[in-house]
């Protein structure tokens, strides 16, 4: 399934990645429940790899798989002098990477949001080590001013159905609150423009109207 944001507009996407939970509070949750230090980590749908150079700061190897080969090319440039970090074109639901081989996988708005990425969670089952980590990071359309205007643009994704697949698969949530922060209005604007459709894009940017948005997100993780 395309990606409608960076696939299309992976240089707005690149000032998303800047702007999005500067304070790190997702990386601070994971590390609370799970350390990686020393350990492999997979970023499943890693895009242009902007996360890669993190977890390589600690981590034993990373491994970035991304299905569009545009942002695997990017991903690669980007992590060219980072030692320890591979790169791969693949998908979630046929992940390139031999069976027990991970510690800690990361998702993060990438494929995961409940019903239907079944395929992806086998894969899952496949490639992680008994031990291992698994993290899901994905919008709670139930609060915050990103929650309600996710809501508004996307009905079709009701988070009722989206919380109790996940409680089904037995993992556990972990509610984070993070926020948007941009360095100018144009920047905001971008990328409203490539997260929404345009009417709920003008009304969004019509009513917001200062830099920052407050955005609440749910942190699935599942022990295997």
């Amino acid at each position: 399934m395309p990606s409608p944001n960076i696939w299309f507009h992976p240089d707005v996407y690149e000032l998303e990645n800047r702007s999005v939970d500067p304070d790190q509070r997702i990386e601070t949750a994971m590390r609370d429940i799970f350390d990686w230090s020393g350990r492999d980590v997979l970023d499943v749908g890693c895009g242009s790899g902007f996360h890669l150079p993190r977890w390589a700061h600690d981590a034993g190897s990373v491994t970035g798989v991304e299905p569009h080969p545009g942002l695997v090319a990017i991903a690669r440039r980007r992590t060219s002098h980072t030692t320890g970090v591979a790169v791969l074109q693949g998908s979630a639901q046929h992940l390139p990477l031999p069976d027990a081989s991970i510690d800690l996988v990361q998702a993060r708005w990438a494929y995961f949001f409940g019903p239907g990425c079944e395929p992806g969670l086998r894969e899952l089952e496949r490639v992680v080590r008994r031990g291992g980590v698994c993290f899901v990071v994905d919008h709670d359309a139930t609060r915050s001013t990103f929650g309600s205007w996710f809501r508004s643009d996307r009905p079709d994704i009701d988070p009722v159905t989206v919380e109790r697949f996940w409680s089904m698969h037995g993992w556990t949530r972990r509610p984070v609150d993070i926020r948007w922060c941009f360095a100018s209005r144009g920047e905001l604007e971008s990328v409203v423009r490539i997260e929404f459709s345009a009417d709920q894009s003008a009304r969004i940017l019509a009513e917001q109207a200062g830099l920052e948005v407050d955005h609440a997100v749910n942190l699935w993780w599942r022990h295997f």
